[in-house]
């Protein structure tokens, strides 16, 4: 819409710009033939008695113009008499010059010794100038009011929306919230148990930690509270988690394989568990049984390779936005990888992935060294 303003208004300027150089081009022309007619009448008075020199030069100087300056010129195009300092394009009939108006006019009976006359006018350009302030100024103050109307309205009709989005951000936040209880009173219970069958505890545990594990990520996302960055060993914590989903690792019959040099990071704790967990949770998630899981940090290169069910081409792109998922039928709710992808924005890990269809997945994250490394 403001685009189209501008434009409608330049085209408005261009306009009224032409027409006011058409209609100064015929009002100097007309007034200088009105000029030109008084030269013919007072020479025709003159005719008998003849005029000298200093006659005629008084003569010219009294048909002056109030509002053009003037010049009279001989056959030979030398001034007789001029208010002009400019040279003249005789050639012409109306040009503009210097932001100047300017009109010839012969004389082909040469009355008075008087072949072309001469106006010129400068009020022109002012008004011009003026106009295009004008235009601005009205364009301006349209901009401004088409802002100030579409802020309203959009603050009007968006209203039931964000009030909606808002609702439905308060519900999952209570949603999730809710969920931790139920969640740790199962942890809880399932290491209490005894005397029932271990393969069962085992997968009541791993279910469970399935849970706790989406509902860190769902809680991470929504409070996206700021939390202080420490010095971490991220070998440690990768240990630490792999350790907690040990459940859910069986349970698949995946073989886990760590190589782990000590490897520095500067970032904060619960940022670096999000991220090795959802990069441990989606290599689970999209392995079969049997496959294998390969975690690695050297040289501020955090490693995770799965021999999983890959990812299409046509989809490498999309994985990391939120809500997108690389297989419909392995659940989830698509938010891992993004979270992924905001810690790594965020600590300025640079991010790999290399994957082909049925051979598996490779996330290669690089880390900044810490402020004591450099």
């Amino acid at each position: 819409m403001f685009v189209l303003l501008a434009i409608i208004g330049y085209l408005f300027f261009e306009n009224n710009k032409a027409a006011m150089k058409s209609a100064m081009k015929f009002e100097m022309m007309y007034q200088s033939r009105m000029i030109s007619s008084e030269i013919v009448l007072k020479a025709m008075m003159n005719v008998r008695g003849g005029i000298t020199v200093s006659e005629r030069l008084s003569l010219l100087e009294n048909l002056k113009h109030p509002r053009f300056t003037i010049g009279y010129y001989d056959e030979d195009k030398k001034a007789i008499f001029t208010e002009i300092k400019n040279e003249i394009q005789f050639e012409k009939d109306f040009y503009i010059e210097n932001r100047q108006c300017y009109t010839v006019t012969q004389d082909q009976s040469v009355h008075l010794g008087v072949k072309y006359i001469v106006l010129k006018e400068g009020n022109l350009s002012e008004k011009i100038q003026a106009l295009r302030i004008k235009i601005i100024g009205y364009l301006i103050l349209s901009f401004i009011f088409m802002g100030i109307v579409g802020y309203f309205l959009g603050r009007l009709f968006l209203k039931p929306v964000r009030e909606q989005i808002e609702s439905l951000d308060k519900f999952i936040s209570d949603t999730t919230h809710e969920l931790n209880t139920p969640i740790s009173a199962i942890l809880m219970t399932t290491q209490s148990l005894k005397g029932i069958n271990d393969k069962k505890i085992k997968r009541l545990e791993a279910s469970a930690k399935r849970l706790s594990v989406m509902y860190s990520s769902l809680t991470y996302r929504l409070e996206g509270k700021v939390e202080p960055s420490e010095r971490l060993c991220l070998s440690d914590i990768v240990k630490e988690r792999v350790g907690y989903v040990n459940e859910l690792i069986d349970s698949k019959h995946l073989h886990i394989t760590l190589d782990l040099e000590s490897m520095k990071v500067f970032m904060a704790r619960d940022s670096a568990y999000r991220l090795i967990d959802n990069l441990l949770s989606n290599a689970i998630k999209y392995s079969d049984m049997g496959d294998s899981i390969f975690i690695s940090t050297k040289d501020h290169v955090l490693t995770v390779r799965d021999t999983g069910i890959g990812i299409d081409e046509g989809m490498k792109e999309d994985i990391f936005k939120r809500y997108n998922r690389a297989n419909e039928e392995r659940g989830g709710f698509g938010i891992g990888l993004n979270i992924v992808l905001s810690v790594c924005k965020k600590y300025k890990i640079k991010i790999d992935l290399d994957s082909q269809k049925g051979k598996g997945s490779t996330f290669t994250l690089t880390f900044p060294k810490t402020k004591r490394e450099k």
